[in-house]
């Protein structure tokens, strides 16, 4: 057991960097403890949406002190992903684990495709996004986010980048709105579900420290080349859990 928890810190540890460095790596979290800790999908979807409340209060933090955020947009939208968080809760309590698996490795993979093919832009575009389109892309991010597990982040950023916002922005409000996600998924878990609050704490120790480090990097490190990496590994995970769903719908054996 002792081994496990290890592990489960060290996996936090891993993702949270790359959340703060980069914005995307909570998608990692959900397949591994399951995959490779053995638990139940529901239950490490909400483990994980525990641990993103502390990376999104380190990553807010770090951001902020920098100013890449930019609060008009955060703030439209948080109010969308909010009310859609819990909804998404909700589903992700009663949705079965294969089609859960299935969404996560959709997602997964069009995450690592868009990101691939974006480019940074020089900001022109970052404060001309209408309050309709941040409030659908809030409410997209909060239910997408709580159903799968992957906190805010790995949807909202490719988002940003392809409408040209530029990354260190887009970065910066995935931070801040996978706080409100986190904390209402969270709530909306316990509500509906039975969350392991002991994996949740340890897995977001492990995020909060990682995320950290990787937060300052991201001011510090030219990031191009370290996106298209771990947009490369998003696509190679997605196509992976695709697969396995697959071969479990139609019963074949797939490890």
């Amino acid at each position: 057991m002792l081994a496990e928890l290890i592990l489960i810190a060290c996996l936090g540890l891993v993702a949270g960097l790359s959340i703060g460095c980069i914005g995307i790596g909570g998608v990692i979290v959900v397949p591994a403890l399951v995959y490779i800790g053995g638990l139940p999908i529901e239950i490490a979807i909400a483990a994980a949406m525990m641990g993103y409340i502390l990376t999104g209060l380190i990553g807010t933090f770090v951001f902020a002190g920098n100013k890449s955020i930019n609060w008009q947009m955060a703030g439209w939208l948080s109010a969308a992903a909010m009310p859609a968080a819990m909804f998404g809760a909700w589903l992700s309590n009663n949705i079965p684990g294969v089609a859960l698996e299935t969404i996560i490795g959709l997602l997964t993979m069009v995450s690592g495709v868009n990101t691939l093919l974006s480019r940074e832009h020089d900001g022109a575009t970052a404060g001309t996004l209408g309050r309709g389109k941040l409030v659908s892309i809030g409410g997209a991010t909060g239910v997408l986010s709580a159903i799968t597990g992957t906190g805010g982040p790995l949807v909202l950023v490719p988002v940003m980048l392809w409408l040209q916002v530029p990354v260190l922005t887009a970065i910066g409000l995935s931070q801040a709105v996978q706080l409100p996600i986190a904390t209402l998924a969270t709530i909306g878990n316990f509500t509906f579900g039975s969350p392991d609050l002991a994996i949740g704490l340890i897995l977001g120790a492990g995020l909060a420290i990682g995320s950290y480090g990787g937060a300052q990097l991201a001011h510090k490190l030219p990031r191009q080349g370290l996106k298209k990496m771990v947009a490369s590994v998003l696509v190679i995970i997605g196509l992976i859990i695709i697969t396995r769903g697959l071969a479990n719908l139609l019963g074949l054996s797939f490890t």
